[in-house]
């Protein structure tokens, strides 16, 4: 029997092409709307999609023509569509980066409970000058540094979200109980980027903790692929040949084998942008019109052109180096929808994807078991 396939997608902008904001019927205004993004969120969904992500960045997003000049903060955007969703994962880019872990943590935590437990935190990190300048905090620093401070960050979350046993609540009105003090923990974290006690000031998430999301390319540097080894639950594969992927999955789990982690808790989903159309040659003079507005740079990253049932099959091909997929439409939401209602009832007719969510959390849809609280079994010990 063929093995079920995991299945995401990136809703970047108006689409993971460097035109895609140029293109007829793109209305850059509807970028700022609440609209067009729930409209985006919901056609994923209705494709049973585990998780959709959402670029985000203190830099404002290069554009030619200055018709798109920022965008908008990509976890404030997912809250708002969580409650006009009920079953995919919904997973914003948080940089680590002139941030506080604690404020994301607990932003992150509050994505959780707003949607249920279908929360995830895309781990990224900012690098230029320009971000630097744009919050005046600290210079910019060489991606090793930012990748190890990124590690201490994705650190301290994870123990502020155990920082609250799950039992910790008591809600009791007879007596005036709220919290039972014994069950929040100090997290006392003290390493070179931060120092953090916690508690949190938000009760344990849904999922126990968000599942970790990392990107990650042959050349990214060996700290960005030590916190994937060491926290990332996904991990989001730049590889331009099944041998690639196959060989670069090894090293992530025998890395997270290392970390003490069962490697097999590890999802690896190989990068494909997408142009696809009805028939080859129209996706073809799709692909031709975009890259003569702005070529597109698809370095270390898959790049497909053509049907949907060619899409299938190249990830049938691709299906013994990976575990599934991230796929970058190239335009929103005609990319998009072309992977609903195209590819998708393929890959449900080869047996290759699910026919309907089986589970309502992201770690359901990603068959990860809820963690256990590191400080709960110490603290019984004690009790």
């Amino acid at each position: 029997m063929p093995r079920e396939l995991h299945l995401s997608a990136a809703l970047d902008s108006a689409g993971h092409h460097p035109a895609a904001r140029h293109t007829a019927g793109v209305d850059p205004a509807e970028l700022y709307t609440a609209p067009y993004w729930t409209a985006l969120v919901r056609l994923a969904e209705q494709g049973t999609l585990d998780f959709v992500t959402l670029g985000d960045s203190f830099a404002p997003p290069e554009d030619r023509d200055n018709r798109v000049r920022g965008r908008l903060d990509a976890l404030a955007t997912f809250a708002r569509v969580a409650p006009e969703t009920s079953g995919i994962g919904l997973v914003p880019t948080v940089t680590t980066t002139h941030t506080e872990p604690f404020h994301s943590s607990i932003s992150l935590a509050t994505l959780d409970y707003v949607s249920e437990g279908r929360a995830g935190w895309l781990v990224d990190v900012s690098t230029t000058e320009a971000e630097a300048r744009a919050i005046g905090r600290r210079e910019a620093a060489a991606p090793p540094e930012l990748w190890s401070e990124a590690a201490d960050a994705t650190e301290v979350a994870a123990r502020l979200w155990d920082s609250w046993e799950d039992d910790a609540e008591i809600r009791d009105t007879a007596t005036g109980r709220f919290i039972d003090r014994d069950k929040l923990h100090y997290i006392d974290f003290d390493g070179p980027h931060f120092s953090v006690r916690g508690p949190s000031i938000v009760p344990r998430p849904p999922q126990g903790r968000l599942p970790i999301v990392v990107a990650l390319d042959p050349a990214d540097p060996d700290e960005r692929w030590a916190l994937a080894a060491a926290y990332a639950d996904v991990v989001l594969l730049g590889a331009l040949h099944p041998e690639a992927a196959r060989a670069a999955r090894e090293v992530v789990r025998r890395r997270a084998a290392e970390a003490g982690r069962d490697p097999g808790t590890v999802r690896v989903l190989v990068r494909i942008a997408v142009t696809l159309a009805d028939t080859a040659e129209a996706a073809r003079s799709r692909a031709a019109e975009l890259d003569a507005l702005a070529p597109a740079d698809q370095t270390g990253t898959v790049s497909f052109t053509g049907t949907p049932d060619g899409l299938a099959d190249l990830l049938t091909e691709w299906q013994d180096a990976a575990d599934g997929f991230h796929l970058l439409p190239s335009v929103l939401p005609a990319d998009l929808a072309a992977i609903v209602d195209g590819l998708v009832p393929i890959l449900r007719n080869r047996g290759l994807f699910r026919p309907a969510y089986t589970g309502r959390t992201l770690r359901e849809h990603l068959v990860l078991s809820r963690p256990a609280n590191r400080y709960a079994a110490a603290a019984e010990v004690t009790r």
